[in-house]
This record gives C-alpha cells, structure tokens and sequence, in this order.
C-alpha cells in the first residue's frame, strides 16, 4: 500500500548492523518525515519507511569488543546528518570492512545520464566471495563499461581466464559472511513493478563485474529507487528495459569503482 520510503540504509556490522536502519527512522520521524496516519489523530507518530541491508563484516579486523553499546546506531546518526551529494569512496560507510574476494572490498558509486535525458546512479558496498578482477589480477570485469578512467583506466586485453581459475575469489569462504549491498537511484516516474523489474536487470550488473557471483556464499541484494521527477516516454516496456541495461551497467562501474578506490587507500 506505500509507494514511497524515506530513506535506504547499508550497513557493515552483520546483525548488530541492523540497528543502523532503526536509528535513521527514528531520526527521521523525529522531524516529522514518514507514512502518517491522519486519521488515528495527531499524538500517532509518522512511521518512517526505512528499508536497509547489512553484510557482515565481524571477520576483517578492528575492535569488536562493543558489549552492549555496538556502534551501528551512532554510526547511522553520523551518517544521517551528513548526507549529502558527495560522499566518500572505497573503504568507508557500508564498506569500511568489507572484502572483495582476497582484495580490500569498500564503497563504490557510479552514475550516467541517457540519451533520453534520464539520470541513473548506483552506490555499492562490495563484499563479494567472487573476484573483481580477471586472471592477471589487475584487469577488473567491469573494464568495458568503464568511463573517463575511473577506476584506473587499465583497459581490456586482460580479460581473460579459464573456466575453473576464480583468481582472487576467497579461498577460505562460508555461507552468510559476503554480501553485494547495491542500491539505484533514477529521476524517472516509474511504478513499483517496472521499479522491481529495473532491479532484477540490475543485478546482471553484478555479475558483469565479479566472478562468481551469487554463489552459496553470497547474499546480494539490489534496491532500486525513483524520484519520479521525469514522465517515461511510450512505450513504456521499452523506456524500462532501457533504464534497466543502463542500471546494469552502472553498477558494474560502481563495483570496480569501490574495490579501486579502496586499494588506492590501503
């Protein structure tokens, strides 16, 4: 019945991450932001839509000796108040802790303007079993759809490997410990079920950037979000497959780009 949320939150942190979500929303509906109910009366609260996604993280160091006061709900505070158009890359926010196969994993984002006028972003927190670059461990996967070098410019001969060669996936992998967080974000007006159909064209922009991807290992999830300040153009099918390609590859970009600027960094 809602159409509209308020806010999407990913988070290092594993299940103590989850209260980073729960924070934001109280946070926004401290300042009135949320689903509200006019017709319970004024003293019922707005109910902040909040979905959000963790991936866990406990294994990649630092100091996890919290007790009861884990630092997810501060860390989302932090972030709240800070929000902004600019943010940093690689090993920050979500990704801070994160793994991509052997390499350091972090935050990546990308975004492209269609032919059409419409605009499509994606941010992603990597922390993937599968590896992100190719069989000579310096050409990324993504590197076809890269734009303008930004994510070191390294071209494409070097897209190449056998079958049964995963280069730097992790070698020592269990279920529920890595996870591909991604969210997109468009200025198209498109309804939730064209939305749902842009994500799952979306997550081929994971598998355009890592190897193996969705594997047992993995729990990779693909939000997708529209401001809905631009009508589609007719016919509609074809303006949502469209997005929908450009999303994919957006996000490859945005994959490469994380893991990129978190080695620039370690």
């Amino acid at each position: 019945m809602v159409e509209q949320v308020d806010a999407i939150v990913l988070s290092g942190g594993s299940v103590y991450g989850l209260a980073a979500a729960d924070e934001v929303a109280v946070w926004l509906g401290a300042r009135g932001r949320g689903f509200r109910f006019p017709h319970l009366g004024p003293e019922v609260p707005s109910a902040p839509i909040v979905p959000g996604a963790i991936l866990f993280d406990l294994a990649n160091g630092g100091d996890k000796a919290w007790g009861e006061t884990p630092p997810y709900r501060a860390l989302a505070r932090q972030a709240a108040e800070a929000a902004a158009e600019r943010f940093d890359l690689g090993a920050a926010g979500a990704g801070f802790g994160a793994m991509a196969g052997r390499l350091r994993g972090g935050t990546g984002s990308a975004s492209i303007v269609t032919q059409d006028g419409f605009t499509v972003g994606a941010i992603t927190a990597v922390n993937a079993f599968g590896s992100v670059v190719a069989g000579d461990q310096q050409t990324f996967w993504a590197a076809p759809y890269e734009i303008d070098g930004e994510f070191g410019g390294r071209g494409c001969a070097g897209l190449a490997t056998a079958p049964d060669d995963w280069g730097l996936a992790k070698i020592d992998a269990h279920p529920r410990q890595n996870t591909t967080l991604a969210c997109i974000a468009l200025d198209a007006a498109v309804t939730k079920a064209e939305a749902r159909r842009i994500a799952i064209m979306a997550q081929d922009g994971l598998a355009r950037a890592i190897r193996p991807v969705h594997a047992p290992f993995d729990g990779d999830v693909v939000f997708v979000l529209a401001t809905g300040e631009k009508p589609l153009p007719e016919p509609r099918a074809r303006a949502v497959a469209t997005l929908g390609a450009y999303a994919a590859d957006t996000l490859a970009r945005a994959v490469a780009r994380g893991v990129y600027e978190a080695q620039r960094q370690a």
